[in-house]
């Protein structure tokens, strides 16, 4: 990604892990998101004979899909700097699929949970997959539930009215699912598997909630068609129907309401951290296309970037990039060895990349002119990624004030 690698503690081992994924990403994901976005039917992304499905194959091949798995369970178990490096990588290749990779391993995060070891080996096995035929999703909003998911605390949270949609109804040894998540679900039509987020007892409103590790093979499970979306086109998203549907008790990993406030928070700050991470790479790519084309581009009788206009919109876009990473590297970093994490903190770091992303690669743009908004030039497509961006995995203005509350909890 070119300019200077402030933390400068980097080992040669962090180094290696990085430039091998930079060329893994640039030469596998990149040319592949950018093949999949032309696709005017999002059905044909995944379609069979897709070059989606070369991707995850390459990407599982290589341990992409395990960085973060203690070694118990088959996983790679890198250093977090090394993971947050990576992260970067992958956004700058490729924010949909660093996503759509990104979300595979959710269900099996929670699986590894479970004392029962049925569903803890669903974490070993899709740690050994290397074929991606294991394929999560986090299948948690809802047609009147998203961001609210995970900030519902105190009397709202409480409030029956507000419970989710998704139910779930014990009955002997099974519980019984009914309901549907939403068109957002990440990997919805794709996943082999779910980490389900439902309603355990919809008398105690988001508290009565829970969450479930399973496969979505199960009679009465359906899905809706992929989203046709404005960016993160490589992205499948889709609804995921539940009719009856009848899962093993031990699948239900969380069933506790403190136990689910506790990793509704968990969740929560591991997602927006990995979401700032991921669109520093993207704010970085917008950054990089805007100097490359600026240094090549002649206007008015000279290079672009030799106007003084040019040259203070660089800089900004510069200083906008390396204040969103230094944030989101060290939440990231704090947040791998606190427990309980700094939820906040993590909110900041996502609210802050992703709008830095969006910022930036606007004012790319407008370096690029016209040509800016055409399809002909990788900005364009970076651009549209990055919006979605402000919205998933919480719209940023509700995050905001879900960061206030926890804010205001903790500072006396």
């Amino acid at each position: 990604m070119g300019l200077l690698e402030l933390n400068i503690d980097l080992t040669d081992e962090q180094k290696t892990i990085r430039n091998e994924a930079r060329r893994f990403f640039m030469e596998v994901w990149r040319p592949a998101a950018i093949e999949l976005d032309k696709l005017a039917d999002p059905q044909d992304v995944i379609a069979e004979g897709s070059v989606l499905w070369d991707v995850l194959r390459k990407s599982y091949e290589l341990g992409y899909h395990k960085l973060r798995f203690p070694k118990e369970f088959g996983g790679l178990e890198v250093d977090p700097l090394a993971g947050v490096l990576i992260a970067e990588e992958m956004g700058y290749a490729s924010a949909d699929l660093a996503i759509s990779v990104g979300v595979c391993s959710f269900p099996f995060t929670f699986a590894m949970l479970s004392p029962d070891p049925e569903v803890s080996n669903l974490t070993r096995q899709f740690c050994e997959d290397t074929e991606a035929k294991m394929i999560g999703c986090w299948a948690i909003t809802e047609p009147e539930h998203g961001s609210d998911w995970l900030l519902s605390r105190g009397e709202h949270a409480r409030d029956p009215k507000y419970a989710p949609q998704v139910t779930a109804v014990l009955d002997g040894d099974e519980y019984v699912v009914n309901g549907q998540k939403a068109a957002w679900v990440s990997n919805g039509t794709i996943a082999t598997h779910a980490a389900l987020f439902l309603s355990l007892d919809p008398s105690a409103g988001m508290e009565g909630s829970g969450i479930a590790a399973i496969p979505l093979d199960y009679p009465g499970i359906t899905r809706g068609k992929p989203l046709n979306k404005l960016g993160q086109r490589a992205l499948n998203q889709g609804e995921i129907f539940f009719d009856n549907v009848r899962i093993p008790k031990a699948n239900v990993v969380c069933t506790d309401p403190a136990t689910y406030l506790m990793m509704g928070d968990i969740t929560l700050a591991a997602a927006n951290a990995g979401m700032g991470n991921v669109f520093v790479g993207v704010a970085q790519a917008a950054l990089d296309e805007a100097i490359a084309y600026a240094k090549q581009r002649v206007q008015g009788g000279r290079l672009i970037c030799e106007h003084q206009s040019v040259k203070t919109r660089l800089f900004d876009m510069f200083t906008q990039v390396e204040a969103a990473r230094s944030l989101s590297r060290r939440v990231a970093l704090y947040n791998s060895v606190a427990m309980p994490p700094a939820v906040h903190y993590s909110i900041a770091s996502k609210i802050l990349a992703t709008e830095t992303a969006f910022r930036v690669a606007s004012q790319a743009i407008q370096i690029f002119g016209g040509y800016g908004v055409s399809k002909d030039f990788h900005i364009e497509k970076i651009f549209r990624d990055a919006r979605a961006s402000m919205i998933e995995d919480g719209v940023n203005e509700t995050l905001a004030l879900g960061g206030a509350d926890f804010l205001l909890d903790l500072v006396e």
